[in-house]
Parts: C-alpha cells; sequence; structure tokens
C-alpha cells in the first residue's frame, strides 16, 4: 500500500513521521498528473499547494477547525487527504466535483468558486465562534495572491482587523498568479515581501547573539526591538498588513514542510488574526507545468501525461476565439476600442488583442466591479472598451452596470464568454443569470448570436453603440455551422417556416442564440407530427424588437428557447411585450430551471433540461395540446416525427 492509499482521513496524516512527508508529497503530485491529465482539471494550481496542504491538515483538526479555500480550484490535494480518492470521473456527472463541495464532505465548508470570498466567510465564522465560546476551533482561511487582487478580499481584511483577540489564520498562497501573472499594487507588494526572505533569520540570529553578549546585550536588543517596526518597513515592508493589526509570519518556503508546519503552529498558537505568507510555485514537479509561461497548466483538458497533446482534439473552432480574432481586425479598423479583462486574459480570447495593442488592454485583476467602473471612465474619455468576463462573473458587477455605466449612458460593450450552460465547473460557473439579471437594466442592449458570423456581426453593431452599454454573449463550446436566415424583418431574422404559403402557422419558436439549432429540429419534428412552425432568431434579444411581436399576432402559440434561466429571462420580456401590445397569445417559456445545477458536461446538462430538438418538440406538442392544437389524426399506419422519437 502506498503512503497515499494509506491516508484516508486528516487523523492518518498526523501520525505519519514527518521524514514520509517528501515522499507523500511526491506520491501526491504523481497521482495528480495521472489522474488529471487523464480527465481534465485544474493541475497547475493543486500541484503548488502539495505540501502546504499536507501541514495545513497535519497544524490543524478537520472538521473541527475550519479550512476554506478561496477560489477552491486548489482543493484537489484536500480532497485526497480527507478521503477522496477516486478522481476517474473528476468534474464528470457523478463524479468529484472540481471544487470544494459540502455534498462530498464534512471537511468542505464552502463551495463557491468564485473568488476573493473566502475572507468574508472566514470573519463569520470565526465571530460564530468567539459567539458561541468554541475558543478551541480555529478558522483558516486560505486565499491567493491573484484573489487579493479583489476588493471583497480587502473589505473582509479591515473587519478582521478590527478584532485583534479574534483566532483568525489567514494563509496567503502567494505564486504570483491567478491564471496569469498577478498583477497590480497588491502584487508589487508581494513581490517585495519575496526579496526579503531572510529578515526573520537575521532577527533569530541578533537576538541570540546579543543576549549572549554580558552586560550591555540584552539592554541594546530591547532598543533595537522598540525600532522593529521601522526596521521591519525598510527592510521587508509588510508593515501594511501590521497596520490594519495583522501579525504577519513569512515569507515562507510553501514546498518545505518543516518550516510550513512551524508557520502554522505559531500562528494557530498567536490568539488573533494572522497572515502567514507561503510563496509556492505552481505546476510544480511536472517539468511540462513549470515551462508552460502562460498559466503553469493552470487549467488542462485531457491531454497526454508524456506529449502533453489533446487526447480528444478538437474539431471546430471556439466562440472564446472567433470573438477574439473578431476584436483584433475591429482593433485595426477603430483606434478608440479598447479591453479590459479581469485577470483572464487567455481564457476570454483576449490574448492576441493584447499582442497587437499592447497599449489598449488593462488587466485589472479580479476586480470586476472595478473593470466595470473603469470602463465608464474610457466611455467618457472618449474611448469604447470591451469589457471581457464569464458571464457568471458579470454577476457581481451588476450595480456598477447599472449605475455607473447605464445610468451614465456611456457607450461600453461587455463581451460574456461561457454564458448559459458550461457544465463541468458546476454550479457557480454556469451563465444562467446574465438575461435575467440585465433586463431591468433601462437602455441596456442584448444580442446572442446563433453562428460565427453573427457574432462578428453583432459584436460590431455593439461597438457602433456609444450612447448606452451593450452585451454580446455566448457559450463554452465549438461554433457550429452557419445557420442562414430566409428572411429578415425588422431586426429579426426569420430561419425557419414549415406552414404553407398563404395559410396561418401554428407555432412561432423563438430561438435565443445558439439555440436556433435545437430550434430548427424541433420545428422539423413538430412538422412531422402534424403542427407547422416558424422559427426566428431576434438577434437582439433586449429591447424586444416590434417585429417579433408582429410575427407572433400571426401564429396561435409562442415558444422561446433560451440557455438562461426561466425566471426573468427572454421569455419573460417577450410574454410582457406581447401583453403591452394586448396580443392575447399563449405564449410559453423554455430555459433553464431556476436551481444550482450540478456538474455534468454541457450536453448532458441540456438534454436533462429538454433544451435540444426532441426535448423542445416534446414540451411543444405538449403545450399545443393543452390549448386544442396539432390533433393527431387518427389510425395513422407509421408512427412518424414526436412519436417515433418516444418509440411509440
Amino acid at each position: 500500500m502506498s503512503l497515499l492509499e494509506s491516508i484516508q482521513s486528516p487523523a492518518d496524516l498526523r501520525l505519519l513521521p514527518a521524514d514520509e512527508l517528501p515522499h507523500l508529497a511526491e506520491e501526491i503530485r504523481d497521482f495528480l498528473i495521472e489522474a488529471v491529465t487523464r480527465t481534465g482539471g485544474h493541475l497547475g494550481p493543486n500541484l503548488g499547494v502539495v505540501e502546504l496542504t499536507i501541514a495545513l491538515h497535519r497544524v490543524f483538526d478537520s472538521p473541527r477547525d475550519r479550512i476554506l479555500f478561496d477560489t477552491g480550484h486548489q482543493s484537489y490535494v484536500h480532497k485526497l487527504l480527507t478521503g477522496r480518492q477516486d478522481f476517474s470521473r473528476l468534474k464528470a456527472d457523478g463524479g468529484l466535483s472540481g471544487y470544494p463541495s459540502r455534498a462530498e464532505s464534512e471537511h468542505d465548508v464552502i463551495e463557491n468558486s468564485h473568488a476573493s470570498t473566502v475572507l468574508g466567510y472566514a470573519d463569520g465564522l470565526a465571530k460564530a465562534n468567539e459567539l458561541q465560546g468554541h475558543d478551541e476551533r480555529s478558522v483558516v482561511a486560505v486565499i491567493g495572491d491573484g484573489a487579493l487582487t479583489g476588493g471583497m478580499a480587502w473589505e473582509a481584511l479591515n473587519n478582521i482587523a478590527e478584532a485583534r483577540n479574534r483566532p483568525l489564520v489567514i494563509v496567503v498562497n502567494d505564486n504570483e498568479r491567478s491564471y496569469a501573472p498577478t498583477i497590480g499594487g497588491m502584487a508589487n507588494h508581494l513581490a517585495t515581501l519575496r526579496t526579503t526572505q531572510g529578515y526573520e533569520r537575521f532577527l533569530s540570529w541578533g537576538k541570540e547573539a546579543l543576549q549572549r553578549t554580558p552586560g550591555v546585550g540584552a539592554p541594546i536588543y530591547e532598543a533595537l526591538h522598540g525600532a522593529k517596526k521601522g526596521f521591519k518597513d525598510a527592510v521587508a515592508p509588510q508593515g501594511m498588513f501590521e497596520d490594519l493589526g495583522l501579525k504577519y509570519i513569512g515569507p515562507i518556503d510553501g514546498h518545505d514542510p518543516q518550516a510550513l508546519e512551524s508557520a502554522l503552529k505559531r500562528a494557530k498558537g498567536f490568539g488573533g488574526p494572522v497572515i502567514v505568507h507561503c510563496l509556492t510555485e505552481k505546476g510544480r514537479g511536472y517539468r511540462p507545468a513549470e515551462l508552460d509561461e502562460a498559466d503553469h497548466f493552470h487549467q488542462v483538458g485531457a491531454i497526454d501525461p508524456i506529449t502533453c497533446e489533446p487526447l480528444r482534439p478538437s474539431s471546430g473552432i471556439s466562440w472564446t476565439s472567433v470573438f477574439g480574432g473578431e476584436l483584433v481586425e475591429i482593433g485595426k479598423e477603430r483606434r478608440d476600442v479598447v479591453a479590459i479583462t479581469a485577470a483572464m486574459l487567455q481564457p476570454v480570447g483576449l490574448g492576441r488583442f493584447a499582442k497587437e495593442f499592447p497599449d489598449r488592454i488593462y488587466d485589472v485583476g479580479i476586480a470586476e466591479q472595478h473593470a466595470a467602473v473603469s470602463a465608464a471612465g474610457l466611455a467618457t474619455g472618449g474611448l469604447h472598451p470591451v469589457v471581457a468576463v464569464y458571464a457568471t462573473f458579470l454577476n457581481r458587477a451588476f450595480d456598477q452596470v447599472l449605475m455607473d455605466v447605464a445610468l451614465h449612458k456611456c457607450g461600453v460593450t461587455f463581451v460574456l464568454d461561457r454564458a448559459g450552460v458550461t457544465g463541468t465547473d458546476g454550479a457557480s460557473h454556469n451563465g444562467m443569470w446574465d438575461m435575467s439579471i440585465l433586463q431591468v437594466v433601462p437602455g441596456l442592449r442584448i444580442a446572442a448570436p446563433r453562428d460565427a458570423d453573427q457574432l462578428r456581426a453583432e459584436l460590431r453593431e455593439a461597438l457602433d453603440v456609444d450612447d448606452a452599454p451593450t452585451v454580446v454573449r455566448f457559450p463554452k463550446a465549438e461554433v457550429g455551422p452557419p445557420i442562414p436566415a430566409i428572411e429578415r424583418i425588422g431586426g429579426v431574422d426569420v430561419l425557419m417556416r414549415t406552414a404553407e404559403p398563404g395559410t396561418a402557422p401554428d407555432v412561432l419558436i423563438v430561438a435565443v442564440g445558439t439555440m436556433a439549432p435545437a430550434c430548427l429540429d424541433a420545428a422539423a419534428l413538430l412538422t412531422a407530427d402534424g403542427l407547422t412552425a416558424t422559427v426566428v432568431d431576434p438577434r437582439w434579444v433586449k429591447p424586444v424588437d416590434p417585429a417579433l411581436t408582429e410575427l407572433a399576432a400571426r401564429h396561435r402559440l409562442v415558444v422561446t428557447v433560451e440557455d438562461n434561466g426561466r425566471v426573468g429571462g427572454v421569455g419573460s420580456a417577450v410574454a410582457m411585450a406581447l401583453r403591452d401590445a394586448e396580443l392575447d397569445i399563449p405564449t410559453r417559456e423554455l430555459g433553464i430551471t431556476q436551481e444550482f445545477l450540478a456538474h455534468a458536461s454541457r450536453s448532458e446538462i441540456l438534454d436533462r433540461l429538454g433544451l435540444t430538438g426532441p426535448g423542445v418538440a416534446a414540451q411543444t406538442a405538449g403545450f399545443a395540446k393543452a390549448i386544442g392544437l396539432g390533433r393527431r389524426r387518427q389510425q395513422e399506419a407509421v408512427p412518424t416525427g414526436l412519436e417515433a422519437q418516444r418509440g411509440i
């Protein structure tokens, strides 16, 4: 049995002799490389925190002591040490989550995988311990240096420092990166601290030398100790933390088990808020990751661990790459176009733009709120900023979009990658909220392209708007083939008509963005089942185009299909527009059920939600039957359409 196999809980880990810890760390890295390259997942961050996670579980008694991870993508080692060593279906349906999961283990305290939140959780837990008399319990918050660029982290630090006798250990996992290298003033401060590792050793040597000097040694040491604060600020400028009232320990070599355990034990026994600053290497122990300057294999797909070639090569191009390429072309034509990213330059497709126009790209760190307000300032100054973020992360900047961008009628374009169902990264990463949240913003316009050509066109249309915010959204997926329109009415593209000319069609299917292929499949199935349909793509889903209400008036049933939450989404807006136009037409909204979706592939989740061709057709047929449409001819000899799909 290997050392790792013998560890089924942190209690087993604490029984392990210290001299066996390096061997355990090596086994864990071998396991991670073999397992994560097979399934895909966050590899680099976990290779960097092996010794740190071992030390945390040897010094603290989880789950009585609460160990919290921000953002959670570095929790694989924590999973291994708490009895979860089956990584065969990591991030897949029925397998382990790629983040902490309270459904998996009592050792997982929080599972929110949005950055910069852990210190707020830790502050609340420490206060709860104090009020309930749990003085023996520790709260430990593990936060990366990248997450410290987020404003929420500093709001929490301000409160944590207020109670100097309330125990709370903050472990800063400093690898100089979130995805890409960490930027900003906080990064510069930590970089300065990294260069002064000898300070604590020097102070310890000085104390010992002076106290061994008879007569004068002790008084001299006390005088020097009184000047400690100024000396530390000159040699190791950690004063920013200590001015807040936070004890600072470090920097510590994050790959030295003994140094880590010593520092964490001192922090645990201090009795107040303590920062333990640990220097780690992202991707440590896996040469290809160490040599990867882009992100040290922050996240990988399934790859060959030797060649690093994909095991399932992509056969198409991604929405992200289409956006990135078109923005470069626009940038060549328009000098007023600038781009903003929130610590995710490569993941959102801005790498090529940054290379072409290095003076027109701004990485603000993990600070989506600041990104939105800074964009408003850029727009006010005469430029047109493009803010590219994951759809789920724009949630964090809603107030800024509303009050700083829209209220001031700023021409800012928000490009939302990973919109709709993303799948394997779980509940916190599904971009299923944006079209509901943004519906309430006055003047804001939302485009949902159905294919690559429409993405290029709608991005350019968005950038032509200079008096209101615009949004362009697309999923984490490969782009399908072009879907031509047979006609454009107003701003609405008609994609299919199955009714005979001169006859009133039964159903208007409103296909939002990438739901177009499923809606076209559904229309074909419905036609075979005796229902005629028109499929349209509104292109711009907010505001509702008047042409859409005119089209709806010619049909007996309207069905909207979107990869967004059903509550308050495009379907709700269309239904309201029909009511406002005094059109009494039955309307049904298909979309994502308003719940937190467990991790699985995008296709599996869409199938489960009924957002596929057969699923949309079956639900539409049910709606039609309920209002008396599409009654089938009796005694047909051969089942077709939906009945064939259902196996009747």
